[in-house]
């Protein structure tokens, strides 16, 4: 075969392999397909548990409410990423959760702890998660400074992971007083938007219709 026809054949399969690598790299992790018995765990501290808002106005009971599956809220207030790593077993064997929402991180933020041990604690609770049976979904939480926007740490780990990842929307609402009972705490409004985000995600990825 020619130079001449060799490229010929060559390049138009190197242009189908190159879009279908891009393809697999551009979409969405997966998620396992939820039953209606399927139990999700929400865990993280405050913004989990729904500090600023009543208890069914917290983003895990509206999410409950819209994906039409159990979800338990296991928020702490005030808690870090260390503390959330050490309770994070029992929680795991009591529900038995097929996915866990994870949102972790503004505590260790707020006291300006290590970054890159925060980092590799939410990386444990995924890895953990996964050895338990569950599926993970990570929610990025806001870095303190002029700005509100998403830690780096988040997409740096569900890129590495292959995680889901609801990155924009909680910062979204902490840059917005109307959605915000405070300055780190969403409102009513605001943790149902972050439930809608989270819902979309799920169906994004698989895990409901």
């Amino acid at each position: 075969m020619s130079v001449k026809r060799y490229l010929k054949v060559i390049f138009p399969l190197l242009a189908i392999l190159t879009s279908l690598i891009l393809a697999a790299c551009s979409a969405p992790a997966r998620l396992p397909v939820l039953s209606k018995d399927d139990v999700v765990v929400a865990f993280g501290d405050s913004i989990t548990f729904g500090t600023g808002a009543e208890a069914l106005e917290s983003y895990p009971a509206v999410l409950e409410k819209i994906i039409g599956r159990r979800v338990v809220n296991a928020g702490v207030p005030g808690e870090v990423t260390a503390e959330g790593l050490s309770r994070l077993a029992k929680v795991l064997d009591q529900e038995k959760p097929v996915i866990i929402v994870i949102c972790h991180g503004g505590n260790d933020h707020i006291r300006r702890l290590n970054r890159k041990q925060v980092a590799d604690n939410i990386r444990a609770m995924v890895s953990l998660s996964r050895q338990k049976g569950a599926a993970a979904v990570l929610i990025a939480v806001p870095s303190l400074g002029l700005s509100v926007t998403p830690a780096p740490l988040y997409r740096d780990i569900a890129k590495e992971l292959n995680v889901p990842l609801e990155e924009k929307t909680l910062s979204s609402i902490l840059a917005d007083n109307s959605l915000k009972s405070d300055l780190i705490h969403p409102n009513a409004a605001g943790y149902r938007r972050l439930a809608e985000s989270v819902a979309g995600l799920l169906k994004k990825s698989g895990a409901i219709d």
